[in-house]
């Protein structure tokens, strides 16, 4: 999932999800509330686009809508899948099949009951391709999902060994209102960990298909899990508030939940000093090591990569005909990769113990042997000056002379810039090149990265899923996500082999030999594995925070001080 305003993997030997009781060296929280206001503000770092499952492809989304919607499944303090709607399934004995029976007295927000056709609806909404969802990927394990999805592209931009189907063709089906029927184009081991992400969680159609703003209303905004949308002021605060028709709710303790949208770092400690907001994430990084020496700040393994890419789509050349060709030489790429001490921006600029990012896939996937998936250094975490030169010289440009300008485009955030400028001073003295920095609100550079309209960008990426896949597949040509507009057909034939790889040594292998394709062309730009960093006061207790970056507050409440 894309991260937005944050700026924060530690060695995972699994995915690990910690309950941030009041941060480092806190007492055990107790059960007792007292009379104390069930009210937490929590900074989300940004505002999100959209907060419509089909659509959301952010973390700052992706936090609301897993708090206000729940899927067949949901994930425990160890991110591994347990009941959610779905109170107990079944699985054919191929791995194929499944099928979900639906909570009873599974309730809307509004008191309508939970069906198994509205999750029907929504994965089918989602794959639609008149909805343009950008995660509609995550759905192509469905069987006929891929085929259905790009059923409307031409010839030449489909998949090759994919089918054209249409909705009907889907391997999603009601069978009645408590039977969810599932069928899946190969056995998928991480599956029902998926079924907690966002764009299966479900959607109504009389909400979804009568009004087109339904997500930022809260008349309109029905939903299904622990909280339900009571006021949305833009660029302001997203208040919730405890959804007394969720199935759990006598085990819900908070009554507000407050997201607050302050992109800026500093401002955001501010308010947070101020006894403003009670959890903040990310805090300026000169300020992280005495936020965490007096207890404040606790920091916890990300899932994740921080990287740049560069685009390698026909905009770019359209954009800046001189920088866009030049981008687009492997050459210039790796050169600039090499040319960043990855080290020296993790020590001395990020501070929030990350680790340098010398591949793409991040640590904490295992393999069947029990090694992790990151076993190999594609950069030198401290650079190649040497033969980042040489390969500049080797591109037509020694010293950096004749090399066109470019500018370098990121969302705006305090951290995001600190690091920008760190690599920008960089590419200067180690290849003798003038890079332009830009920065832009958050949707507004979702949406310039989107449409392609860049040279350069900062990009970042938390799993969805603690499996390699989640990483390697969001550079397929059919991916949503694929913001750098990269397309290898061997790279996709390698992706979908893997996919249906029931051999789990000989998957693994071939991601290996995916990753080897995509960092041989240098497509993304590593700069470190994420952690999360997060500032609370010391009475609030339960919030949960996942490797794969997400936020709960199911759990969450407020203890009296003392």
């Amino acid at each position: 999932m894309n991260k937005s305003a944050k700026i924060s993997a530690v060695l995972l030997s699994v995915a690990v999800s910690v309950s941030l009781l009041s941060g480092c060296g806190s007492k055990a929280a107790t059960n007792s509330t007292g009379k104390v206001p069930q009210v937490i503000t929590f900074n989300l770092g940004a505002e999100p686009k959209t907060i419509d499952p089909a659509l959301s492809q952010a973390i700052d989304s992706g936090d609301v809508i897993g708090n206000a919607f729940e899927g067949l499944m949901r994930l425990d303090s160890k991110d591994k899948p347990i009941p959610g709607m779905a109170d107990s399934y079944t699985m054919s004995k191929d791995g194929l099949t499944y099928t979900f029976h639906i909570r009873k007295g599974a309730l809307w927000s509004d008191g309508k009951p939970v069906v198994a056709g509205d999750f029907e609806y929504a994965w089918k909404r989602a794959l639609k391709p008149a909805t343009a969802s950008v995660y509609s990927y995550q759905l192509f394990y469905l069987k006929n999902g891929q085929g259905y999805n790009e059923s409307t592209l031409a010839a030449d931009k489909k998949t090759a060994g994919v089918k054209a189907a249409t909705a009907a063709d889907v391997g999603v089906k009601a069978k009645d209102d408590s039977t969810l029927v599932v069928t899946l184009e190969n056995p998928t081991s991480y599956f029902l960990s998926l079924l907690a992400f966002q764009t299966y969680m479900p959607v109504r159609k009389d909400v979804a298909d009568t009004d087109t703003s339904w997500a930022t209303k809260p008349a309109t905004y029905i939903s299904n899990g622990a909280f339900k949308m009571k006021e949305w002021k833009p660029k302001d605060v997203l208040t919730f508030v405890k959804n007394d028709k969720y199935w759990d709710a006598k085990n819900i303790k908070l009554d507000t939940l407050n997201y607050k949208m302050l992109e800026d770092q500093t401002a955001a400690l501010s308010a947070y000093k101020a006894g403003q907001m009670d959890v903040i994430q990310t805090p300026p990084q000169s300020e992280i090591p005495a936020l965490v020496k007096d207890g404040s700040c606790i920091i916890t393994p990300n899932y994740g990569t921080y990287y740049y890419i560069a685009n390698l789509s026909p905009e770019a050349v359209k954009l800046n005909p001189s920088a866009g060709k030049a981008i687009q030489n492997p050459k210039i790429r790796k050169a600039l990769s090499l040319a960043i001490n990855r080290k020296d921006i993790v020590d001395n600029v990020a501070k929030g113990g990350q680790t340098p990012a010398t591949s793409f896939v991040p640590k904490g996937s295992l393999e069947p042997n029990g090694k992790d998936f990151d076993s190999k250094d594609y950069y030198p975490a401290i650079g190649d000056i040497a033969k980042a030169k040489a390969l500049f010289a080797e591109a037509g440009y020694p010293g950096g002379k004749g090399f066109p300008k470019m500018t370098f485009l990121y969302n705006t955030g305090s951290g995001h810039q600190n690091i920008a400028a760190a690599v920008q001073d960089m590419w200067k003295k180690n290849l003798g090149i003038d890079i332009e920095l830009k920065n832009q609100e958050w949707k507004v550079f979702i949406k310039t990265r989107t449409d392609k309209n860049y040279i350069l960008a900062r990009d970042g990426w938390l799993g969805d899923y603690t499996d390699p896949m989640t990483f390697l597949d969001l550079l397929t040509t059919s991916s949503g996500n694929n913001n750098s507009g990269y397309s290898n057909l061997v790279y996709d034939a390698k992706i979908l082999a893997a996919k249906k790889e029931l051999d789990p040594a000989k998957r693994m292998t071939m991601l290996h030999e995916a990753e080897d394709i995509i960092m041989k062309d240098d497509v993304v730009i590593p700069i470190y594995g994420y952690t999360n960093t997060m500032v609370q006061k010391p009475n609030i207790k339960g919030v949960r925070t996942s490797a794969l970056g997400q936020h709960w507050f199911q759990t969450a409440y407020v203890a009296a001080t003392k």
